[in-house]
């Protein structure tokens, strides 16, 4: 625990109505996604320490970094004691350690993985946008009410992280002058980068069958199709007009909504695949 945890913490997760948990409320999908979330959030100390490398000497923007990650890290301590009341049999400083070991960051670098200061805040920016929709989605989803006020918080706080993000983009976007090209391609780029190990793995780590050895496919579609299910329009919509002003494009265009109903379809479309393919999954498995 970094200095500083325990007085945050004290701050909103202990003044959680621990005492209205309702287990009868919680489906079981949902525990499986906090479960893997809660080890994705617990791991921001390391995506600091890769920012620190990429800012060296940016002492005021390091404050920033250090707040944000212990906030990030406060979400997955949330999320892993909720769990843990849920299911008393969750490990969630095992699964951690499991994690860590399967799944690492580049963390030997001297530069942005972007090409830049800037591309890499389009990227964090886009990070922001997926965290804090799929929050606000899973917090209209769900009926259990400490979790929905659990996500509720982390979704407000990951849109003030994008806002973060955001300002700190504006400032290095004239040092780096980088394009609306250049910027929607590392946007685009990094959306790609949800199918990437490190959710894939946490799924794995925090509910997989460890006997059996690490599948990134299946373990990340078991994971996305999860997530899939919760989104809405609406939240597509949110998403996308925060992307495009990551982007420098217009966030309330007619290009942004009819971005943001493609993007749902194509959602809904690989959600129907990828319920296919687990389906037929599932039915080799009974054969075999």
């Amino acid at each position: 625990m970094h200095p500083g945890d325990e007085t945050m913490e004290q701050t909103w997760i202990d003044n959680l109505p621990w005492e209205q948990l309702d287990c009868s409320k919680v489906e079981s999908e949902h525990l499986q996604t906090v479960k893997a979330a809660s080890l994705v959030e617990f791991n921001a100390y390391d995506y600091a320490g890769y920012l620190f490398k990429v800012f060296p000497d940016d002492e005021t923007f390091h404050a920033a970094i250090r707040q944000w990650a212990e906030e990030e890290v406060l979400h997955g301590r949330a999320l892993g004691r909720w769990a843990m009341a849920v299911d008393p049999a969750f490990d969630f400083d095992g699964a951690v350690e499991r994690f860590r070991i399967g799944f690492s960051l580049p963390l030997d670098v001297t530069g942005s993985v972007r090409g830049s200061r800037a591309g890499e805040l389009v990227s964090r920016c886009i990070v922001e946008v997926g965290t804090s929709s799929f929050y606000t989605a899973f917090a209209r989803e769900t009926e259990e009410p400490v979790l929905r006020q659990i996500c509720a918080h982390i979704a407000a706080d990951e849109f003030r992280h994008y806002k973060l993000f955001y300002k700190n983009l504006k400032r290095y976007l004239a040092r780096d002058k980088i394009g609306r090209i250049r910027r929607a391609m590392i946007a685009a780029g990094r959306i790609h980068e949800t199918e990437d190990d490190e959710l894939a793995y946490a799924n794995y780590a925090a509910n997989g069958n460890l006997a059996r050895p690490y599948d990134r496919q299946a373990d990340g579609r078991d994971y996305l199709l999860r997530v899939y299910r919760m989104y809405r329009q609406g939240h597509m919509d949110r998403a996308i007009a925060m992307s495009f002003k990551a982007a420098g494009l217009k966030p309330h265009s007619r290009l942004a909504g009819a971005s943001s109903r493609i993007a749902f379809w194509l959602l809904k479309a690989r959600q129907r695949r990828m319920e296919k393919a687990a389906d037929r999954d599932s039915e080799a498995r009974r054969a075999a």
